[in-house]
C-alpha cells in the first residue's frame, strides 16, 4: 500500500530545499539558474496538492498548469500570470535555440519573492 502521506511530505520537503537554492543562485548573479528553481518548488508543491487531491504519485510532469488543473486548485490572476511566466524556465529554457529574456537580479529577487508568496500560500491549503 502507498502512504501517500509521505510522498506529500517528500514534495514539501524537497521544494522547501530548492527554495534555498533559488535564493543563492538569484544572489549570485544566476537569474536563469535561479528562475529554474522557482520552477522547481512551485512544481513540487503543485505535486504535492496532486497527490493529496488525486490519492495517487504524481505525474512526471513539469507542467505547471497541467499540474493546477489536475489538483483543481483556483489561482487569482496574479498568482496565475507568475505561473505562466515559470514555465519559460523549465527545461525547454536550457535548450540552446531557445531564447529567452533573462531578468535582472533585482527583477529576478522580486519573482523570488513572489514564488515564495505563492509557494506558502499552496503550503497553507495542503
Amino acid at each position: 500500500m502507498i502512504d501517500y502521506n509521505k510522498h506529500i511530505d517528500y514534495w514539501k520537503t524537497t521544494a522547501s530545499s530548492d527554495i534555498d537554492t533559488a535564493q543563492i543562485l538569484i544572489e549570485k548573479g544566476k537569474i536563469k539558474e535561479g528562475l529554474f528553481f522557482c520552477h522547481l518548488f512551485i512544481e513540487k508543491i503543485l505535486k504535492a496538492h496532486y497527490v493529496k487531491v488525486n490519492s495517487s504519485i504524481a505525474p512526471k510532469t513539469h507542467d505547471l498548469i497541467y499540474l493546477i488543473n489536475k489538483s483543481n486548485i483556483v489561482f487569482n490572476d496574479e498568482y496565475l500570470k507568475y505561473i505562466i511566466f515559470l514555465q519559460k524556465f523549465q527545461l525547454e529554457g536550457r535548450y540552446p535555440d531557445y531564447n529567452i529574456e533573462i531578468p535582472t537580479k533585482e527583477e529576478g529577487l522580486n519573482y523570488l519573492t513572489h514564488g515564495k508568496e505563492i509557494y506558502s500560500w499552496l503550503v497553507n491549503q495542503l
